[in-house]
């Protein structure tokens, strides 16, 4: 290792993660302090900060380099932010070893840097690589120095050096321009793409034609869903194979997508490098902080997990109803707000939402081979679990009947999901044109002079759509929802115009409703 005079002091980034993006925090070292011998670590450190001190040591030992050998105080800037895990290890270690003159601090000033040590100096890797990139892109620095699986993820933020380090001592020769050690090569978005091979594909799907119409429907204008059918109708099957009928994330949604998924510590595996949106599906017991996110420094959950994805929620009035309820406003604003006492963060939250429910407590209503024996008011109290405002925030209800045997012994197979993708990818191409100066880009966004504009109905269209409306009872945003599902089966259909037939059809899509 490089040995260089130097001063007492040592100043470096580093940053904090506050729900999904990363903020700066000044990582400062001043040594040669009077005082008795020991190190101090203040700036609102929790727990795993503190213990940062033993592994930072044995790091700096194990590595061939000196520790503190007077009154060390490091301080973690701002005072008032509070910082929490192992991330702050990396900077703390290579700012005592710049402080007491072991290494040259001329580049420290370029890089941000975070990471957590092993007892040996081996690094292992933090949340937020992608956020800690985007916030050094921001503060205009050269890069970033990072465990090599945060620094691959951080790789994909264009414009910045993001540097893999293996071990301190890989990055304190990184900092001493050993040639050996050199920033990752930035990534080829075209290496994320991927087949379709071995993912469900919708030629498994058996009938249940009017459903995938709908579900079509749906995927290309962003639109939320519930399939209302028996047990064993394929509504979740249909449900899982969504994904691979979405469009194709472009490169900056692709950025947003993992920067959510890196904040939570989920892993960057093979597995996950591609071009996919996000399909999460949790279980009905879940709470209402895991499906809109919390902790003592609020974190993402589910539906930010979701991000530019599907939320599918199966069996959909087993969940709570106050955890129902907390997704009323993520799917008006696309985002949600947290708010503890260490921070108010809003995460992102623009998912689609996809449900699936039994039409009764036994599943069985309307089925035309098996006997329903739930009585109207355990009918009506199963279904009261979904508020009518949550129903209102779903533009499409579609029913999926149980399947005949005819339909079920049939092997030939369904429509492929690369074709039903290439019409989704057409309409979603005509939304992008028509809404290329607005802050949206699908029909599901659609609010205020924009919906007027675009979803023009003549009188006639208009007295149908009255009519529909004082039979069923819909309200105001059921009226704008039905609009925005016309306006997208006229894009699916490349109609300049929305006829009565879409019209027709959209407001056939309110199954609730009519019953």
């Amino acid at each position: 290792m490089i040995q260089v005079c130097g001063g007492m002091f040592a100043s470096l980034h580093s940053a904090a993660l506050v729900g999904v993006e990363a903020v700066p925090v000044e990582v400062e070292v001043n040594t040669g302090e009077v005082g008795d011998l020991r190190l101090e670590i203040v700036g609102l450190p929790d727990k795993g900060v503190k213990e940062s001190e033993d592994r930072v040591l044995s790091a700096l030992q194990n590595t061939g380099l000196r520790g503190y050998e007077t009154k060390t105080t490091i301080n973690l800037a701002p005072g008032d932010l509070r910082k929490e895990g192992s991330m702050y290890d990396l900077p703390i270690a290579i700012g005592m070893a710049a402080a007491t003159g072991q290494i040259n601090k001329n580049k420290l000033s370029d890089y941000l840097i975070a990471g957590e040590l092993g007892l040996s100096g081996g690094t292992r890797a933090v949340k937020g690589g992608v956020a800690i990139a985007l916030l050094a892109k921001k503060l205009k620095l050269k890069g970033v120095i990072l465990p090599r699986a945060s620094a691959e993820e951080a790789a994909l933020v264009k414009d910045i050096e993001a540097v893999a380090v293996d071990s301190l001592d890989g990055a304190l020769r990184f900092l001493s321009n050993d040639p050996k050690y050199q920033p990752l090569p930035p990534r080829d978005e075209n290496l994320l793409l991927t087949a379709d091979d071995g993912e469900p594909d919708f030629s498994e799907v058996k009938g249940q034609i009017k459903v995938r119409r709908a579900v079509e429907v749906a995927a290309a204008g962003g639109h939320n869903i519930i399939i209302l059918g028996p047990p064993g109708s394929g509504k979740s099957l249909i449900a899982k194979r969504l994904p691979s009928i979405l469009p194709t994330p472009n490169a900056d949604e692709y950025i947003q997508i993992l920067s959510v998924h890196s904040a939570a510590g989920l892993a960057f595996q093979d597995k996950n490098k591609k071009w996919r949106r996000p399909f999460r599906s949790p279980h009905h017991t879940i709470s209402d902080i895991g499906l809109i996110g919390g902790g003592s420094i609020p974190g993402p959950g589910e539906v930010s997990l979701a991000h530019l994805g599907v939320l599918f929620l199966d069996e959909l009035p087993e969940f709570r109803r106050a955890a129902l309820e907390v997704l009323r406003q993520p799917l008006e604003d696309g985002c949600v707000t947290v708010s503890r006492a260490a921070a108010k963060v809003t995460l992102p939250a623009r998912f689609m939402l996809v449900a699936a429910m039994n039409p009764c407590p036994c599943g069985h209503l309307g089925d035309r081979q098996k006997e329903c024996r739930c009585s109207q008011v355990h009918i009506q109290r199963y279904r009261a679990k979904i508020s009518g405002p949550l129903l209102d925030r779903i533009d499409i209800q579609i029913e999926a009947p149980a399947l005949s045997i005819e339909e079920l012994r049939n092997t030939q197979p369904g429509e492929a999901s690369k074709e039903i993708r290439q019409r989704i990818e057409a309409a979603r191409e005509i939304q992008r044109k028509r809404f290329q100066d607005q802050p949206y880009a699908c029909n599901a966004l659609l609010s205020g002079k924009a919906l007027r504009e675009n979803c023009a109905l003549d009188h006639a269209q208009g007295d149908l759509l009255q009519q529909a409306m004082e039979k069923l009872s819909l309200s105001a945003r059921a009226y704008d929802r039905i609009l925005r599902v016309s306006r997208t089966i006229a894009d699916l259909a490349n109609a300049e115009q929305i006829s009565t037939a879409h019209l027709l059809e959209a407001i056939h899509y309110r199954s609730l409703d009519r019953r």
